[in-house]
This record gives structure tokens, C-alpha cells and sequence, in this order.
């Protein structure tokens, strides 16, 4: 007489483990040793039917109070101090929905046919465009080599004038189910029709043009309208540009990633712009009217006297469109005073009269600098 083990023990767990507990335990101990990873494997296979057998029990509040009071007899009615023919009545388990439902499906037995019609795979690809066109839109043409239903068997992948056929030994479900009686039940696996490969169809004469498959590669040139305002790494979505659906389904989309190029004076921040501009030392102390650069064209700008290196300046309204249409960036200038190289004996005279004359009531910083210096070294 075999004797029976714990069940706690068969999924490694201690006497009285919570719900929580028995289903991490079956999880980890299924994903271990369930036979569609371990193929060929005898001493896995009876492994997964004990840990299959004890989560029956230990999964079912009622069966699990009666095992814990029990023991063995509490579940079994022919259980008698260790003799007799082990679990019973443990019903009908499908294998491939239960780990299907649990992991997102691995192995054959969690696989689902693709007997329906499917949507075709997305595509992506890259374009570049000026400063200048993200900031006003264009239209750009790409490229694309892509799957496209064949036009001479309407994506069947069936020669003209005829049809798939339903897979006689799936019955067109893709699937077939195998049943294995157990001493803790009979258990139910499905893999993928052989026969068919999964699609529930047979196709006795292919397509001549596509030799079955129901599909085309073509490189086509497609026209992709930017927007306005569109900013470098963003993407505009194409609807039904991408590969060909399978059995008539939709097409997939295409994804245009956009990519800008640097500009040789802005610099874009968001929806603003920012340019840096060199100004004289005379137009900085004395002001000056400044031609600016814009992506609109050149403006005038009024600097006033006594402008400081640093400074920066905005011009409302000529920055970045909004992507949606509605209002618009600024631009800011920031002014850099240059100051002279290369002075003549002559230049250098003036600046050193300039000087001269000119006292710290004229430079606010420079004369709260040397008051501050003062106070400090007394």
C-alpha cells in the first residue's frame, strides 16, 4: 500500500497556508514542471498531476477545512487509513485554458488560433524635416514597403474561382484537444492542429500569385501632411498605412516619428524661440535700432540706452504655432555686447578720453562695487 503525501507538502508549503499562499505555490510549481516546457520529461509530467491534484483540494474551502480536520479520509469516501485508490471525483481540467487564463499563454497548450480575421501589424518610419518646416507644416512623401492583401485571391491565399476549405480534423477551430485519465482525474490539453497549422482552413489550390499566403509585399509612396508647430521625436499616426490585415481584417497603421534638424540661430524651446544677438558697445550705451532675425522675416526692434550684456527681449507672437491650431509662441532675443579687438592708436585715444570723462555716476553696478569693496577693507 503506497502511502499518500501531504498535501501542503506536494506544493511545498506548510500545514494551514492561506488562499494567497496555494496559488503562488501552484503557479510557481506549474510554470516548473507543466509538460509543454518539460516535453519527454516522465518524472515532470507526474509531478504537474500531483501539484494539479493537491491545488483541486486546497484551492476548494470546503475540501480544504475537511482535509485540514481529516486528513485524506475527509475528502475520499473510499479512503481508509491509508489504503485505497487515492484522490476522486476531481472532474475535467483543460490544461491549456487554465494556463492560457494564468500566464498569457505558453507552450502549445496555451496557444490561440488565429482562425478569425486579424489585423495587420503597424509600421513605422522616420522623417526629417528643416527649423523651419516644423514650424509652419509641409507635406513630406516616405517610402514604405509594406504587406497588402493579393489582389488576384482577395487575401484568401485560394487560386481564383475556388475557396479555403474547413480543416476536417479540427473542424475549423485550429485547435484539437487530447484527454488523459489520471488517478486524479481526466485532464484536457489543446495544441495547435497539425493539420492546418492553427488557421482552421485548408487551401488545396493556393493562389498561383502569392503562393497561399494571401498577401503582397509592395514599396508605396505615401504623402504625410505635418502639422504646424510639430517638434522633433514626436509621431503622427497614419490609419490603415501599415501591413495587411489576414481573412479580411483591417489594416494595420503607420507611425511617421519626425526628426529636426538643428538651426544655424534658434533654438527652440516648447512653443517659444530663442535667439542670441551681438550688439556694439555704442549700441548698447546709446541705443539703437536692431534688425532682427525671425522665421517670419527680419522686424525692427527699438533698443534703448544703457542696455546691459544679458539683457533679453520679446517679440509676442513669433515662435512655434501651436500643434492644435490655437495661439502662438514668442520669441526672446538676448543681446551680448561685443566689445572692440584690434583698436588702432587712434581708437584707443578716444576710448581713453571716453573714460576720462565719463564717472561712476554712469555705471550703477560698478559704483555699488567699489562702495561695497570700500566698506569692506576698512
Amino acid at each position: 500500500m503506497a502511502e499518500q503525501r501531504d498535501l501542503y507538502e506536494i506544493l511545498e508549503l506548510k500545514k494551514g497556508a492561506g488562499d494567497d499562499e496555494i496559488k503562488k505555490a501552484y503557479r510557481r510549481l506549474a510554470k516548473k514542471y507543466h509538460p509543454d516546457l518539460n516535453p519527454g520529461d516522465k518524472a515532470a509530467e507526474q509531478r504537474m498531476k500531483e501539484v494539479n491534484g493537491a491545488y483541486e483540494i486546497l484551492s476548494d474551502p470546503d475540501k480544504k477545512a475537511r482535509y485540514d480536520q481529516f486528513g485524506y479520509a475527509g475528502i475520499d469516501p473510499n479512503y481508509a487509513g491509508g489504503e485505497g485508490g487515492g484522490f476522486s471525483g476531481f472532474g475535467d481540467f483543460d490544461l491549456g485554458d487554465l494556463f492560457g487564463s494564468m500566464f498569457g499563454g505558453f507552450g502549445g497548450g496555451a496557444q490561440r488560433t488565429r482562425t478569425g480575421p486579424q489585423r495587420g501589424e503597424n509600421l513605422r518610419v522616420g522623417v526629417t524635416l528643416t527649423f523651419e518646416e516644423a514650424v509652419f507644416g509641409c507635406e513630406k512623401s516616405v517610402s514604405v514597403t509594406r504587406e497588402e492583401s493579393c489582389k488576384d485571391c482577395g487575401g484568401t491565399g485560394a487560386k481564383k474561382g475556388t475557396l479555403p476549405e474547413t480543416c476536417p480534423v479540427c473542424r475549423g477551430t485550429g485547435q484539437v484537444r487530447s484527454t488523459q485519465r489520471t488517478p486524479f482525474g481526466v485532464f484536457q490539453s489543446s495544441s495547435p492542429c497539425q493539420n492546418c497549422r492553427g488557421t482552421g482552413r485548408i487551401i488545396k489550390e493556393p493562389c498561383q500569385t502569392c503562393h497561399g499566403t494571401g498577401k503582397r509585399r509592395k514599396t508605396r509612396t505615401i504623402k504625410v501632411n505635418i502639422p504646424a508647430g510639430i517638434d522633433d521625436g514626436q509621431t503622427i499616426s497614419l490609419r490603415g498605412e501599415g501591413n495587411g490585415g489576414a481573412q479580411g481584417g483591417p489594416a494595420g497603421d503607420l507611425y511617421v516619428t519626425v526628426r529636426v534638424r538643428e538651426h544655424k540661430m534658434f533654438k527652440r524651446d516648447g512653443q517659444d524661440i530663442w535667439l542670441e544677438m551681438p550688439i556694439s558697445f555704442a549700441q548698447a550705451a546709446l541705443g539703437a535700432t536692431l534688425t532682427v532675425p525671425t522665421v517670419d522675416g527680419k522686424v525692427q526692434y527699438d533698443l534703448p540706452e544703457g542696455t546691459q550684456t544679458g539683457t533679453v527681449f520679446r517679440l509676442r507672437g513669433s515662435g512655434v504655432p501651436n500643434i492644435s491650431g490655437r495661439g502662438r509662441g514668442d520669441q526672446y532675443v538676448k543681446v551680448n555686447v561685443e566689445i572692440p579687438k584690434n583698436l588702432n592708436s587712434e581708437q584707443k585715444e578716444l576710448l581713453r578720453k571716453f573714460e576720462e570723462c565719463t564717472g561712476d555716476g554712469c555705471y550703477a553696478e560698478r559704483g555699488g562695487f567699489f562702495k561695497k569693496m570700500k566698506d569692506l577693507f576698512k
